[in-house]
């Protein structure tokens, strides 16, 4: 399901996907097979994401996947950075590790 965020002319689009528990916020951006391309997306989304929620969450959890491979990212509201995780996870061998950090990620 697609969540359209519309911040101004410039920061507006849909989001893939958003996991939300109370407060906590993870956008997921789905790509076909380009993770560069997708990271910067997601980055513009979380950006966008933080100007959009009304939320006390100091980082903004984020990721993208091709479906067999996943990479995470961070924005750090308050430094107003982006931290990209250089780690893939690959499904099914890495799934353990990727649903213990969707989890972790979801949790307050």
């Amino acid at each position: 399901m697609e969540y359209p965020v519309a911040v101004s002319n410039q920061l507006k689009g849909s989001l893939d996907y958003l996991l939300q528990n109370h407060q906590t916020f993870v956008v997921i951006e789905a790509k076909k097979e380009d993770l560069e391309r997708g990271f910067v997306q997601l980055a513009i989304e979380l950006i966008a994401l933080d100007q959009w929620i009304d939320s006390d969450q100091l980082i903004l959890q984020g990721a993208i996947s091709t479906g067999n491979i996943w990479q995470f990212g961070q924005f750090h509201r308050q430094q107003r950075t982006i931290t990209q995780d250089l780690n893939l996870y690959r499904v099914p061998a890495d799934l353990d590790d990727l649903l213990w950090i969707l989890i972790k990620c979801l949790e307050p």
